[in-house]
């Protein structure tokens, strides 16, 4: 389709995410209204330096103008605006909002932020994860994660890399230690930021495989632009492998 070739000419990022088309689609409608806007004053306002200058207007007139023309351009651009915000706007925020994915099939994990990495914290092969609390957060426990937990026995953290598999539901709980982020992986359309003493979910389902920066959406000190991560996707066997390859925090000769 011709709409849909606005992002990709002006470097948007590729969607890799199932709710991502719906997001993609309507930033393209606003890229095109945007372009009707800005080409439509824009000639208008070549019209005006034209038409009205000294050359041509000697003498001013200081009754203005007596058309009603840009009256109902400026109508028409708000009924736009208005058919954008609740045609599209408002639909696709309620099904983000409201459809949290349910059931066992979904991949839950925890995204701690700090000043500049982010930790994912991983249930392991009994897929409940265990409990933390920030009292108990230490050098070698960065998440705070209860070593008393039997649900905690068996969880593992990534440092910077956020690893998904392909075509499943995932929820993500973020949070932070210190300061506000922002976790923004950026083809899975999805931004949520991180606040201290406050866990806020966001989730999705990836549709590709591949590897992608996610980067920190909040100014969040002087080392904010070094606060990169990765998000991998791969198909759902190698995740179940990979998963079962992570070393847990508790290993059994540590308790």
């Amino acid at each position: 389709m011709i709409i849909a070739g606005f992002n990709q000419a002006i470097g948007m990022a590729e969607v890799a995410s199932e709710h991502g088309d719906m997001v993609d689609h309507f930033l393209e409608m606003v890229h095109w209204v945007m372009g009707v806007l800005f080409i439509g004053w824009s000639a208008f306002l070549v019209f005006v330096l034209l038409r009205f200058n000294k050359k041509a207007n000697p003498k001013a007139r200081y009754a203005g103008m007596t058309s009603h023309f840009s009256t109902h351009v400026e109508i028409g651009v708000v009924i736009v605006e208005v058919v954008l915000l609740l045609g599209f706007a408002f639909p696709l925020w309620a099904a983000r909002t409201e459809g949290i994915p349910k059931g066992d099939n979904v991949l839950k994990i925890r995204a701690v932020g700090q000043q500049f990495y982010w930790t994912f914290h991983y249930a392991g092969k009994d897929g409940k994860m265990g409990l933390t609390e920030m009292s108990g957060v230490s050098a070698a426990n960065g998440i705070g994660l209860v070593k008393q937990d039997p649900n905690a026995q068996d969880d593992f953290i990534s440092l910077s890399e956020l690893v998904l598999p392909l075509g499943q539901p995932v929820i993500v709980q973020v949070t932070s230690k210190d300061v506000i982020h922002g976790l923004a992986p950026i083809p899975l359309m999805t931004q949520q930021d991180a606040i201290p003493g406050r866990e806020i979910p966001m989730w999705f389902t990836a549709t590709k495989t591949g590897e992608w920066d996610i980067v920190c959406a909040q100014l969040c000190g002087a080392g904010h632009a070094n606060m990169v991560a990765t998000v991998k996707v791969m198909p759902k066997a190698e995740f179940d492998e990979w998963l079962a390859e992570q070393a847990p925090m508790f290993p059994p000769a540590a308790k």
